[in-house]
This record gives C-alpha cells, sequence and structure tokens, in this order.
C-alpha cells in the first residue's frame, strides 16, 4: 500500500496540490456545485467535484454518499473513461490507498480535503474548470451509480464544508 503524509498545517489550496501530486448530470445541488444527485436504491450522491488539476495526468476528487436505507453498504471500486481511479483515506495525516470504504446504514461516506477522496492517475487529458468527468461507483450490495463531476477552479470550498 502507498503513504503519503500531508502536513495539516498546508493551506487548503496547496493540499489539494499536493494531493493531486501524491498519487452527477444537470441541476445545482444543495452545495452549490453543478452536478446533480446520482442514486441507487438507498444511496444517493451529492457535492461530487473535482478541483482543476494541476497536473496534466492526476487529479483529486470530492463527493457525499448517503445511505437512507436500514443495511450498511461498501464502496469497492471507482471507474471512469478518463483514466485510473483509487480510494484513499487519510488518517493522521497518512494517506492510504484502500480497496473498499463503508458506507453506514442512515449514514453518510464523506470524500473531502483531507480525509477521504478519489485519487484519479494516467488521466487521458488533464481536466479544466468547467468541464465534467464520468465515473461509475460500484458497491458491494446497490447497484453501480454514474456521477458527472463538474471541474472546479482549485481553490473551491463548497458551502456544505466537504
Amino acid at each position: 500500500m502507498r503513504r503519503t503524509t500531508v502536513s495539516a498545517a498546508v493551506p487548503l489550496a496547496v493540499l489539494a496540490g499536493a494531493l493531486v501530486l501524491s498519487g452527477c448530470s444537470g441541476s445545482s445541488d444543495s452545495d452549490g456545485s453543478d452536478g446533480s444527485d446520482g442514486s441507487s436504491g438507498g444511496l444517493t450522491v451529492s457535492g461530487a467535484y473535482i478541483p482543476q488539476p494541476v497536473s496534466a495526468d492526476m487529479a483529486a476528487g470530492f463527493l457525499t454518499i448517503s445511505n437512507s436505507g436500514g443495511a450498511k453498504d461498501e464502496l469497492t471500486s471507482v471507474t471512469s473513461g478518463d483514466g485510473d481511479v483509487t480510494m484513499h483515506e487519510t488518517t493522521g495525516g497518512t494517506m492510504e490507498q484502500v480497496s473498499r470504504l463503508a458506507v453506514p446504514a442512515h449514514g453518510q461516506l464523506v470524500f473531502k480535503s483531507g480525509a477521504n477522496h478519489l485519487m484519479f492517475d494516467k488521466l487521458k487529458r488533464k481536466p479544466t474548470q468547467g468541464e465534467t468527468v464520468t465515473v461509475e461507483l460500484h458497491f458491494a450490495q446497490s447497484d453501480p451509480v454514474v456521477v458527472k463531476m463538474p471541474v472546479k477552479s482549485a481553490t473551491y470550498v463548497p458551502k456544505t464544508g466537504h
């Protein structure tokens, strides 16, 4: 497993750049992003976005998966026609690639800067602000969910704080 140390004192814009270097269609949702919610069964996706990357072939992605159902699920993989996508969690300043992340019953799995996040690698093109990157989320129990992730400015901070 790859591990990378990230300082908690690094400003948000620099942290987003460090994450990049280390490895939903239509209407506006509640955090003001351009992506709409994707859903499958009791799972919904909101707040998806990618900060415009500084690298031509790597980027980070953030979103929230909500589970309104009574049973937990797990995010098992993320795929994209735009490049390879891996899931990472950050604990105590250490970033580690993981193969599964829990989506608790009546809870959320949050991907945000400095914590859980998606890493895009070997991108076919550098995503630029105003474009979207399509991903498909795969779960242990639920059907896949397709999400269009808008590319925001490198310093974008969602209103919801994730």
